[in-house]
């Protein structure tokens, strides 16, 4: 509990400096330089040379990226989920926890594993999260994920040990009300 607290007091001690700077760094001028704005050469608003502050950009939601991008940042999930998910957290599949040996080829697993990836890389950064990150990533990621992914009506559940469906999920056309059919005649 007392972890607890003072992972609370840092976060909010991080938010009030990082208000402050924005703050301070709207109100004054393109020229001027606030000393309380200045970042420590550990903070996360370090600035670039030129004075010029860095922004931060969370990383893409794979589903959005064009290749080269969506490829390169497949590969470097098939590296996290073959490295550390599958040898760390996946058990024998069986016919109640599915799992596809190219769950790379599954849309719907490869949003939700990368969706995870991205958790997972906030929630184990002690600075960034505290201590109990990893608890959270496990409680409110990891095994949602999981169960969504290895259920009985998961995206892998045509997928044996010997034989991988890709197309078994792909839905029929479906009416949408976005769309005006003509009527029959």
């Amino acid at each position: 509990m007392f972890e607890d607290v003072e992972d609370l007091k840092a976060k909010i001690a991080r938010l009030t400096a990082q208000m402050e700077a924005l703050t301070h760094g709207a109100a004054a001028g393109p020229d001027e330089a606030s000393a309380d704005t200045e970042a420590g050469p550990g903070d996360a608003a370090g600035s670039a040379e030129g004075g010029e502050e860095e922004e931060w950009q969370y990383p893409p939601f794979i589903l959005l990226l064009d290749p080269p991008l969506y490829d390169d940042e497949l590969r470097a999930l098939i590296e996290w989920v073959e490295g550390v998910l599958v040898p760390g957290y996946l058990a024998e599949p069986s016919a109640d926890a599915h799992w596809c040996h190219l769950w790379f080829e599954h849309a719907v697993a490869v949003a939700r594993l990368h969706a995870l990836w991205l958790a997972w890389q906030e929630l184990t950064d002690p600075v960034s999260c505290g201590y109990t990150g990893p608890s959270v990533w496990h409680r409110d990621h990891l095994d949602p994920c999981m169960r969504e992914l290895r259920a009985s009506q998961g995206p892998f559940r045509g997928c044996t040990k010997n034989e991988h469906q890709i197309q078994h999920r792909l839905p029929g056309r479906v009416p949408s009300a976005w769309r005006q059919d003509s009527p029959p005649e």
